[in-house]
């Protein structure tokens, strides 16, 4: 991807991004960006890898993926809202990963122009809870947000080229294995910061309000885990099982279980068939 070309396209005066950095590999974008977080570099700091050697998933999981298969990249981010409410910031991310992949990939039968339509949608993408991005019960992006010092570091990886032999894992999918009519990655990280910059500016223009915006309706609207049965894994080894029924305003998974409704604020979440 071409640095200059992002640069120009999305660093605006007035705007959420402030720079645009594209480096061709790096261990982990996340962690290269704390370390710029931690000396100060402002808000709206974006760096892109064509290649990533050590991505880091949620609970220490690794994730890579051969050099330009995927988009690799690592926003940092001050939001001045309420700690309870940062947690959203992680699920805003999905929300707007999720939506530019649907608005990417729906297109007309000639290939003319974008349809907004549920039925000219070319990859159905949702959200497992919190921020796993999902075609079916596979997954296509996951995000990973970190606290550093007063901001946020929040990576996304996204698997763009990836054939089926290429996959970390079988249960991962690739925009090209679901026949996405899309194979530039720079389009689609365009698209992605832009939708994240609408979200973003006004949850926090909202002090992090996450009903007022309709950025918890719209997370709800995407999320495939809800109405599912579900198994948690909590830590410190517990497990919840039961029905997910809600997403509280808080973005805590609401699961209705044997002794009742929980509300869970981490765990990783298992799909019961």
């Amino acid at each position: 991807m071409h640095e200059g070309a992002l640069q120009r396209a999305l660093v605006r005066d007035g705007g959420l991004w402030h720079e645009v950095r594209v480096v061709d590999e790096t261990g982990s974008t996340n962690a290269d960006l704390a370390a710029r977080a931690r000396d100060g570099a402002p808000e709206g700091t974006v760096l892109v890898t064509e290649l990533q050697t050590a991505g880091r998933g949620r609970q220490g999981r690794t994730w890579t993926a051969p050099a330009r298969s995927g988009l690799a990249f690592s926003m940092l981010l001050r939001p001045a809202v309420p700690v309870p409410r940062l947690g959203w910031a992680s699920l805003l991310t999905g929300v707007a990963v999720a939506m530019a992949v649907r608005r990417m990939t729906a297109w007309s039968q000639t290939g003319e122009r974008f349809l907004g339509d549920k039925e000219d949608v070319a990859v159905d993408a949702r959200l497992k809870w919190p921020n796993d991005v999902l075609v079916g019960d596979r997954k296509l992006a996951g995000i990973l947000a970190e606290k550093v010092e007063d901001g946020l570091v929040i990576g996304v990886g996204l698997n763009v080229g990836l054939r089926e032999e290429e996959l970390p894992v079988p249960a991962a999918t690739s925009l090209a294995i679901e026949g996405a009519p899309l194979s530039d990655r720079a389009p689609l990280l365009r698209a992605i910061l832009r939708e994240f910059a609408t979200w973003y500016r006004e949850w926090t223009a909202l002090d992090g309000d996450p009903e007022a915006g309709g950025l918890r309706t719209a997370y709800r609207d995407l999320c495939t885990t809800l109405g599912r049965e579900v198994r948690v894994e909590l830590p410190g080894d517990a497990r919840l099982t039961g029905t997910a029924r809600d997403v509280d305003p808080a973005g805590r998974l609401v699961v209705a279980g044997p002794a009742g409704e929980s509300a869970v604020s981490a765990g990783d979440v298992v799909h019961v068939r």
